[in-house]
């Protein structure tokens, strides 16, 4: 349950922070975007956010915070930039970053009736912690009035949540992590980070920018007071080192192979006790769609330190009877042969096709298909390494941003090779997966 003690958060100050002078000759003023950037335009920002435990938390360690955001920002000038949007003639538009320093959001705001427990202990996720996150609703394309990064530090009783709103198509999640990363080795008193971020965007050979699509038209919403949505709960639930290795060796020895990792394995686990626990019926195709990560694929590999969205969509689709009733093994091997699949040739297809028919991301209204379910971030993503200079996070949690019933999003555990999954459905699908065998005899408290 919910402490009752917990109040309204209060907003302290609000502050543009730009990026510090720094001496960079090569400096970049304009980021062409590429497809793998533009298919998020019309989705909201990505929210994520850390929660330390920290008793002793002074005005001078906010100003420290703030000024070490100045500094890093100088490393990662498309943060502090803004999004432009040219409309053509044809009705088509196209995009870039201007890396203009007009600067990031800095909220600070106190809560200070609420504890980390209060937001770590319930089973659900409180409500409260959609308050701690800013820029609530912001759409990418909105980049362009919009600051393209905004951080909100909620002082709490006993701690701190520092959480993050970036447009998507500055960064993906890999991108993203590289900058908090750094700003945390800043914070700590480094004059410099370890890894500095490479700008150019990749384009394929004969496709040059600016990569025309459909100029994006802001929706009509439509409200019916006799159907009110239901809003999803989120239930985050964790799974050890050792749990996750004995998933591995029964899913790779029911397919009589040894291609599945462990987090294919997890996927799987969770893809089957969720539409155990809808009761599809058996007839009914089912989808999992997941992130796949392309930068490796390419030849060469694109830079470690990329910093773009190099990221598409993968998807597999079965009978939810071949899915619950053949065995843990094989949707697992399916998982792994549609990753597989994603060559560089198959890759290098996909990019074409989206020049040639652009595709914008878009969260479905009204009804939801409920046989879908996808996958956002990554365990791979360096999340406990974030010390600010008070200790390491106890904690990551997302706001409320894209919130779509059927959503999976993976983090690393506070413990090393562990894994942290938070997943949004209805409640009564989350309490049905509390009581699933297969489920809870993998899942640890």
């Amino acid at each position: 349950m919910i402490k009752g003690k917990m109040e309204a958060l209060g907003v302290i100050s609000t502050t543009t922070v730009k990026a510090h002078s720094h001496s960079n000759d090569n400096s970049v003023q304009k980021i062409d975007l590429t497809p793998w950037d533009l298919q998020f335009l019309q989705l909201e920002y990505i929210q994520r956010g850390l929660v330390f435990r920290n008793k002793k938390h002074t005005p001078n360690q906010m100003q420290r915070l703030q000024h070490s955001l100045s500094s890093t920002l100088a490393f990662f000038p498309p943060l502090a930039g803004r999004l432009a949007i040219a409309q053509h003639d044809d009705n088509t538009a196209s995009s870039h970053i201007v890396c203009n320093n007009e600067g990031s959001l800095f909220v600070l705001a106190l809560a200070d009736s609420t504890s980390v427990d209060d937001i770590l202990q319930p089973k659900y996720v409180p409500p409260i912690v959609r308050s701690f996150f800013p820029l609530n609703g912001v759409k990418n394309h909105q980049g362009t009035s919009q600051p393209l990064l905004a951080v909100q530090v909620t002082e709490l009783l006993d701690g701190i949540f520092i959480a993050f709103a970036y447009n998507h198509l500055v960064a993906d999640g890999k991108s993203f992590w590289h900058f908090v990363n750094s700003w945390a080795e800043i914070s700590r008193g480094s004059p410099t980070i370890s890894k500095f971020p490479a700008f150019q965007r990749f384009f394929l050979d004969g496709i040059d920018p600016p990569i025309l699509f459909p100029f994006p038209k802001e929706e009509e919403k439509q409200h019916s007071p006799s159907l009110k949505p239901q809003t999803p709960s989120k239930r985050v639930f964790h799974f050890t080192k050792e749990k996750l290795a004995e998933l591995k060796s029964k899913a790779n020895a029911e397919a009589n192979t040894h291609k599945i990792s462990s987090l294919q394995a997890l996927l799987t686990l969770l893809w089957r006790t969720v539409i155990r626990c809808k009761r599809v019926d058996p007839k009914d195709n089912v989808l999992f769609a997941l992130i796949i990560d392309v930068g490796p694929r390419m030849v060469p590999p694109l830079p470690e330190n990329y910093f773009g969205n190099t990221v598409i969509d993968g998807a597999v689709t079965m009978k939810a009877s071949d899915l619950l009733e053949d065995g843990f093994g094989k949707p697992a091997l399916e998982i792994n042969k549609m990753i597989a699949l994603h060559t560089l040739e198959k890759v290098k297809n996909l990019y074409e096709s989206w020049v040639r028919t652009p595709i914008l991301h878009t969260l479905p209204s009204g009804v939801v298909a409920i046989n879908i379910l996808g996958v956002a971030s990554s365990p791979r993503f360096n999340i406990y390494g974030n010390d600010f200079g008070w200790g390491k996070p106890v904690a990551v949690r997302t706001g409320s941003a894209n919130i779509l019933d059927g959503t999976i999003t993976l983090f690393a555990g506070a413990q090393e090779g562990s894994i942290d999954v938070e997943l949004i459905l209805h409640y009564q699908i989350l309490e049905a997966m509390g009581n699933d065998r297969e489920l809870m005899d993998v899942f640890s408290n």
